[in-house]
């Protein structure tokens, strides 16, 4: 049933992962054990972020202190992207906004199942991932129809397929 989850995972988010997809691994999980968030004064940013995150300056000291983490290491990664990946992120941020509130609730549903699964299916998920998002656009069109109206015992039976496939 877990890799069932795995593969469903891999194709429903396919409209929020190509951005999480392509982190290395090791962004994808803190190391090292989890410390509590300590706050951030203003002053302790770099000159850089405190240009990008400017609108944020009045009301730094009352964000939570994880808002603030989460806003700077934003920060740094906006900074350490090409033009190409910025105007991408762009993009995949505007179609974002485009869904309307409960899709987006779905998907954030679905991001924190994914973040649930160890980090051995994560991969799977991932790999798969890959795999499907460089077949042809009407191949992918294809394999979701037969997903969507699969019984559950065929869908064990295509995750059963594609496992033995991988081993070979």
């Amino acid at each position: 049933m877990s890799s069932l989850y795995a593969l469903l995972a891999s194709l429903l988010l396919a409209a929020a992962a190509p951005a999480l997809a392509q982190q290395p691994p090791e962004a994808a999980a803190p190391a090292g054990p989890i410390q509590p968030a300590q706050p951030m004064s203003w002053s302790s940013l770099p000159p850089a972020q405190q240009q990008l995150l400017g609108h944020f300056q009045g009301q730094w000291d009352s964000l939570p202190p994880l808002r603030q983490q989460a806003l700077s290491r934003g920060a740094d990664r906006w900074l350490s992207m090409t033009p190409e990946q910025r105007s991408g992120a762009r993009e995949r941020f505007q179609t974002w906004q485009k869904l309307p509130p409960e899709q987006r609730a779905l998907i954030r549903q679905r991001w924190q199942r994914f973040q649930s699964l160890p980090p051995e299916q994560q991969r799977a998920v991932r790999q798969n991932f890959h795999v499907f998002s460089r077949l042809p656009p009407q191949q992918r069109a294809q394999l979701r129809e037969r997903w969507v109206r699969a019984t559950p015992l065929q869908r064990q039976q295509m995750l059963q397929r594609q496992r033995e496939q991988r081993g070979r």
